[in-house]
């Protein structure tokens, strides 16, 4: 016994450690997730199995934090990472470095777990979406200032309906940090008293482009709006949980501008319709009425006496000339609410809007700048006014904090 080298349990839980580690560098691992726990430190212990044996397995908070999705039991995933021992038990397992599902990518899971999730709560549930404002004067947008979505957003509008104000409120679409501005941008505008509903979208992408619309505090802004919110994400195959939540949703940003406002020349011809309409409809009261007369002046109670009927002749032709002159009146009426309705068009026309001091300024490539960020110091910048244009170099830039208003 004197010669033999004793060891501790430490010492040699120790040996063992360094030795499954020198001899099993890291590599990947597919098993099935059981005993699944996400310990309230924020670390996550499970177990993989196979269909004849299984390993312990824990993955750090600081590496699990990053997951797209969420582990649960039965879930079959591919694991990256090497074996260790935990030495106050003389246990070994495997220490996961990266996870994700087996066969499905971690975002097309993250997005059907979230989607499940909030469809049992109910918001996906056709019966608290709420209908479109029939006639919106005001369109909140929440995109990004500089991509081609809002372009074409305005670009829709200002061609159907120019008589529709658009408020941007910029937000970055794709990226870290995207969701939380998108989110910003939203509870801004619903603020706006102003605001009769909101497009909130991007341009198309791949399912990590578009994934900011898929996080779960973009859907709940949406649901909790006052106003009614078109979904306006990527391209018409394209599904986020935003289009799910919305009260409307449109394949594209310019579908979206296309349904939230009529084109006003529709809404003319409509008027033009329901004047024609009730001018038919007062002429055929005023015949039926007159053809009653005329049948109840043949009764031979108004032939006798004579006078009787003069008298009621008389007042028939009171009545028709008022019935008439009523008539006149209504359609004047009608006339001018027309008059008036085509001139707030016409004043809401961009030749107006330059006439009465307005500009439109546009950079070196013809782009119309419709925020402070599409230009930098020493951009030249054309600026056109009603009688003439001017040509400039930028400057300065400043800051605006509240929303631009197109």
């Amino acid at each position: 016994m004197a010669d033999q080298v004793i060891y501790t349990v430490t010492q040699i839980n120790h040996q063992i450690k360094q030795l499954l580690e020198a001899n099993f560098p890291s590599f990947w691992l597919e098993g099935e997730i059981s005993n699944f726990k996400h310990h309230s430190s924020g670390h996550m212990y499970f177990s993989l199995k196979d269909d004849q044996s299984e390993i312990r397995a824990v993955m750090w908070r600081g590496l699990n934090q990053s997951l797209r999705f969420r582990p649960e039991n039965g879930m079959q995933v591919v694991a990256y990472g090497g074996v260790s021992v935990y030495p106050p038990r003389g246990q070994y397992q495997f220490m996961v470095h990266q996870l994700q599902p087996a066969g499905v990518g971690a975002l097309q899971v993250a997005f059907e777990q979230l989607k499940a999730r909030l469809q049992a709560e109910g918001l996906f549930d056709e019966a608290r979406k709420r209908p479109l404002p029939r006639y919106p004067m005001t369109v909140g947008v929440v995109t990004s200032a500089t991509g081609a979505a809002f372009r074409d957003i305005v670009q829709v509008l200002s061609r159907r309906a120019p008589y529709v104000h658009v408020i941007l409120a910029p937000a970055r679409v794709q990226g870290e940090g995207a969701a939380g501005e998108i989110v910003a941008g939203i509870r801004r505008l619903d603020r706006w008293e102003a605001v009769d509903v909101m497009i909130v979208g991007r341009g198309g992408g791949s399912l990590e482009d578009l994934w900011a619309f898929n996080e779960e505090p973009v859907a709940r802004a949406i649901v909790s709006t006052r106003v009614p919110v078109i979904s306006a994400v990527g391209h018409e195959i394209d599904y986020s949980i935003a289009d799910f939540c919305a009260d409307f949703r449109a394949p594209t940003p310019s579908a979206a501008a296309e349904i939230v406002a009529r084109d006003s020349r529709e809404l003319a011809g409509e008027i033009r319709g329901i004047r024609d309409h009730l001018t038919e409809r007062l002429t055929e009261k005023i015949a039926r009425l007159r053809a009653r007369v005329e049948s109840l002046s043949t009764h031979y109670v108004f032939k006798i006496p004579i006078q009787r009927l003069e008298t009621l002749t008389q007042r028939l032709d009171e009545l028709s000339a008022t019935l008439e002159h009523r008539t006149i009146l209504a359609l004047r009426d009608r006339r001018r609410q027309l008059t008036h309705l085509e001139q707030q068009l016409q004043l809401l026309h961009p030749e107006r809007i330059l006439r009465r001091g307005y500009s439109i300024t546009s950079n070196a490539e013809g782009a119309i700048i419709r925020s402070a960020d599409q230009v930098q110091p020493s951009d030249r910048l054309k600026t056109r006014f009603h009688r003439g244009t001017v040509t400039s170099q930028v400057t300065e830039i400043g800051e605006e904090d509240a929303p631009e208003e197109t």
